[in-house]
Formats: C-alpha cells, structure tokens, sequence
C-alpha cells in the first residue's frame, strides 16, 4: 500500500521538489560560500634594493716594461689662460688625470697627476731616450692632484717630446700610467720656452 500511494503522490512530490529548489537554491549557495576559503592576501610589494657602497678596485699597477704597459684611455686638449697655456689628458667629461701648465710670469712648467702623496713623494718621468725624478706635492686643489715644478729647458721635456709614442708617469703611492706623446704637450713647453 505505501508503494502505491508512493506512485500516486509522485507527480505531486516531483512538482513540490522543482518548486523548493529555487527557494533552497539561495539558501545552498550562501552554506557553500561560508565553506569557501578566503582570497589570499596580495604579497607585499617588494621592497626597493638599496645599493651598497663598494670602493672601486684600484687599478693594477702595470707589470714589465714601461714601453709595453698600456696606454692610460684619454686624449689631450690644449687651451690658454691668464697665466699661460697648458695641455690636460683625461677622458671627456671627466677630471683630467695629467696636466702640463706653462706658467709664463714665474718662466716654469708644473707637470701634476691625478691623486695625492705623501711626504717625499717623488714622480718619475721615463720616454724613450731616458728617465728623471723629481720630488712630488700636493697642489692643494679639488680634485687633489700631485704635481713637479720643472724648467722648460729640462732634457727630459726634449725627451718626452720625442719619445717614441709614450712617456710613463709614475708616482709614489699612485697608480703608475702611460700617456700618449701628442704635440700639446711640446706646445706648453715651447710656449714657455719663448
């Protein structure tokens, strides 16, 4: 009897289960909601690097003869002043690393390197016919360089003048450098020469 009042109630159980569903239907969707896991939270943004300060490396002082070091990236420029002339080597744009100054009212020529030394510093000169030394100072300006006091008549000027494609620099406590032998700076020197 209960399966066949079961088959007599079917259609009437089947409507009043498709018009409950769309009633419970909300009702299902809010329980699976409270059953699903929150979002993950973003990640931090990542947090700059800042960089830090390292000294540069010093350069490897040139090992061999002189004639065979390499040489030292710049190009010279020659330009008058108040005092006189003078040639700067370096690389453009940047503070020169050698510079020759004819200063005509004292008749001298002051040859100075980049960097500073200490008490009785000396600065070799060295071309291809010979070498001379010179004691070294501080010039006192900024950027520091290191600077002889010379005669423009000195041999070693005539030397530099003439040697074969370089002259070396090399400086107490400062990285030795080879620089090319262009005519600026046989110009400073005839200049104060006259």
């Amino acid at each position: 009897m209960r399966t066949s009042l079961a088959r007599c109630f079917w259609p009437y159980s089947l409507a009043m289960r498709i018009i409950a569903i769309p009633r419970l239907l909300p009702l299902a969707l809010l329980a699976l909601a409270g059953c699903a896991t929150a979002p993950p939270e973003p990640a931090p943004a990542p947090q700059p690097v800042k960089p830090v300060a390292t000294p540069a490396p010093a350069p490897a002082a040139p090992q061999g003869d002189w004639i065979d070091w390499p040489i030292t990236p710049g190009t010279w420029t020659y330009r008058e002043d108040d005092r006189g002339s003078l040639a700067l080597f370096g690389e453009v744009g940047r503070d020169a690393i050698f510079i020759i100054r004819c200063d005509q009212s004292r008749r001298q020529l002051f040859l100075s390197r980049a960097g500073s030394v200490g008490e009785r510093a000396t600065m070799i000169l060295r071309a291809t016919a010979g070498q001379a030394s010179y004691p070294a100072a501080n010039s006192g300006g900024k950027p520091p360089y290191a600077a002889v006091t010379v005669s423009p008549g000195d041999i070693m000027m005539d030397r530099i003048a003439y040697s074969r494609g370089r002259f070396a620099v090399e400086t107490t406590g400062l990285p030795s450098i080879a620089i090319p032998a262009w005519p600026e700076f046989s110009r400073v020197v005839e200049d104060c020469r006259r």
